[in-house]
């Protein structure tokens, strides 16, 4: 998978990519993530990629010129399943959203800023709108951030066990059950005897009832999705 990001803070997004998983990945050319910065696609004095908006208001807006010519320069080199804007009112990420995205080759996700992008960049050079919650941030590096953590550890051969991420919370809009490790007593807290006797169809029915013991308590919501 390739990943190309558009932003005016490439030095914001770099360190997610330095360590970990992220990291991993890539050493092992799983993924590229590629950054982009905004300012070298603008003919502007000061390298401007910003400006006032038509009408009045407050807060600058990104312009549509320097954001074409960097999405139309990376779709001239290779095809794109998304191009991606990572945007408050977009759709708000989920396991599935992840589930769908990590199955593509090439995508770009275009970072916002200031009071947003021109509308004609949605309207023309945009596939899909993604927001990770209801809240507003500073730009949408951090969100990428989030979205391609999302997206790449889902992508086999990430993680060490397969198997990991197929029993996360939210992939059969569930919770995760709980786990536990050693000691098995702690001061008098112990781990479920029905995690030690090495019966593994009881195990995992245990699992799958606690699972959905736990959603039914804390995330009803995710039920009524079935």
């Amino acid at each position: 998978m390739r990943i190309d990001i558009i932003t005016v803070l490439p030095e914001l997004l770099k360190s997610p990519f330095e360590a970990s998983i992220l990291k991993r990945s890539i050493e092992k050319g799983l993924v590229s993530v590629h950054f982009h910065n905004l300012r070298d696609y603008t003919d502007k004095s000061y390298n401007q990629i910003d400006d006032y908006q038509f009408g009045g208001g407050a807060g600058m807006v990104m312009m549509i010129e320097p954001i074409d010519k960097c999405i139309s320069k990376l779709r001239s080199e290779r095809d794109y399943d998304e191009v991606i804007y990572m945007s408050p009112d977009g759709e708000t990420l989920n396991q599935k959203m992840a589930n769908s995205l990590s199955l593509v080759n090439n995508i770009i996700i275009l970072c916002g800023h200031y009071k947003g992008v021109d509308q004609r960049v949605r309207d023309t050079l945009i596939t899909r709108e993604i927001s990770i919650g209801d809240y507003v941030l500073s730009g949408g590096e951090l969100g990428a951030a989030v979205l391609c953590d999302t997206i790449i550890r889902l992508i086999p051969g990430v993680l060490n066990n397969e198997t990991s991420a197929l029993t996360d919370t939210f992939q059969d809009n569930l919770l995760a059950p709980p786990v536990y490790t050693r000691p098995a007593d702690y001061k008098g807290l112990k781990v479920p005897e029905v995690l030690l006797n090495g019966n593994f169809p009881k195990i995992e029915k245990w699992r799958e009832d606690e699972a959905y013991k736990r959603t039914k308590e804390l995330r009803p919501d995710l039920l009524d999705n079935d």
